[in-house]
């Protein structure tokens, strides 16, 4: 399989910032690009028009959470991924090898496969690399995982090695059941070890796969530690082949994401902020919820042309969220989602004309994320939330990291 990635314009031998297009069995994706979740064949709260209104090419489902419910042998039944949502576009799956680490207390794992204990009814699913495979294209996938072992930050040096060479011995059985016509993804595992990092980037570079994830990160770790295992791992992946970051979405991750030559992203952030009244602006998050937007007649963002700032003032969107309204995650999600598009389609620009270094410092000084002391509070927070607490308890759930 080739020609399947391009590079238009940026560092096709180095690690710096790239354009291109990753052609799919189900249409071409302009790259960077970010791919909103949508776990259970859904991004929560937005229609397929939505996604398309503000520039989708491409989102990610997940492959455990899809064989519970409603089960693959109805998605294919009814016609695959793209007729069951209405969606006519590209569609990436997770493995379902994530959830190895947000639903450890669910999960026995072999070197043979993984046996899960559905979060829904307590029914056992069992993974191995094959099904994994299977399963994705059996749904109609463009963009495939292969299965992967990834743990959490803080996982002993031993448990960590355990958990990485068990991914390659995965990934050469991923690619032996691989039959297309969906792009195989390697994913690259190692946590924060830089000695793993670089065997396993070396490792899934060797493989016969067609594009690389790097896998295990942002999952607790400090910013700094995570930017400096993908620094590791870039330098040895080959310049022609697609580079996806997994779980990473904060605006200012995606263009130091992009500065180091990643091409996709996925996460459930921009989302999830945005059903919990988190507004992306050109200064950072902004909480719709409180009182300074209660009479505010003006758009969240006064120069976005978002579907929700063009057509309704902050103040009713205010409104919306104190009054508990379903329609407030719609449009708040809508204008997140469509600042990180809009935000990654700059700098495709920026590459174009070769001024990428100029936009990243320009966005940098003034975008101001939650700093890490406060992202962690609210992590913990929301872990700790009875509402969590009670699904974990009853075995029918997982934790932050878990949730789209």
């Amino acid at each position: 399989m080739s020609g399947y990635f391009r590079v238009q314009t940026g560092d096709t031998v180095s690690t710096g910032p790239r354009r291109g297009v990753l052609s799919t069995p189900h249409g071409d994706v302009e790259t960077p690009a970010f791919m909103p979740v949508a776990t259970q064949a859904s991004v929560k709260a937005l229609a397929p028009e939505d996604l398309r209104r503000i520039g989708c090419e491409i989102f990610i489902t997940n492959t455990y959470h899809l064989s519970l419910r409603p089960g693959v042998e109805t998605i294919e039944t009814l016609g695959g991924l793209r007729a069951f949502t209405s969606w006519d576009g590209p569609i990436a799956t997770d493995s379902g090898g994530f959830q190895i680490s947000s639903l450890a207390h669910l999960t026995r794992i072999s070197n043979e496969a993984i046996t899960f204990r559905s979060h829904i009814d307590g029914s056992p699913l069992h993974l191995s690399p094959e099904s994994a495979i299977a399963l994705q294209e059996r749904m109609g996938s463009d963009l495939l995982m292969c299965l992967d072992h990834p743990l959490s930050y803080g996982a002993d040096e031993e448990a960590v090695r355990d958990a990485t060479r068990r991914t390659h011995l995965w990934a050469e059985r991923c690619v032996r059941a691989h039959r297309g016509p969906g792009l195989l993804y390697g994913i690259i595992q190692g946590g924060t070890s830089a000695e793993l990092r670089v065997e396993s980037a070396e490792f899934t570079a060797g493989l016969d796969v067609q594009g690389f994830a790097i896998g295990g990160l942002s999952l607790g770790e400090p910013k700094e530690l995570m930017w400096e295992m993908v620094d590791k791992v870039m330098a040895f992946l080959p310049p022609d082949k697609p580079v996806h970051l997994l779980g990473v979405g904060s605006p200012d991750d995606l263009i130091e994401g992009v500065a180091r030559g990643i091409d996709t992203f996925d996460c459930a952030l921009p989302t999830r902020v945005a059903r919990n009244g988190g507004i992306y602006t050109p200064e950072g998050r902004a909480y719709i919820a409180s009182n300074r937007f209660r009479d505010l007649d003006a758009p969240l963002v006064s120069d976005c042309d978002c579907w929700t700032c063009t057509h309704f003032s902050a103040a009713y969107v205010h409104h919306l969220f104190r009054a508990k309204e379903l329609l407030a995650h719609r449009l708040a999600s809508i204008h997140n989602l469509h600042f990180v598009l809009s935000l990654l389609g700059q700098a495709r620009t920026a590459i174009t004309d070769g001024t990428f270094a100029v936009f990243r410092e320009r966005f940098a000084s003034r975008f101001h994320p939650p700093d890490g002391d406060i992202r962690e509070a609210q992590r913990e927070r929301y872990n700790q939330s009875p509402r969590v607490q009670a699904r974990l308890e009853s075995g029918k759930s997982t934790s932050w990291a878990d949730l789209d």
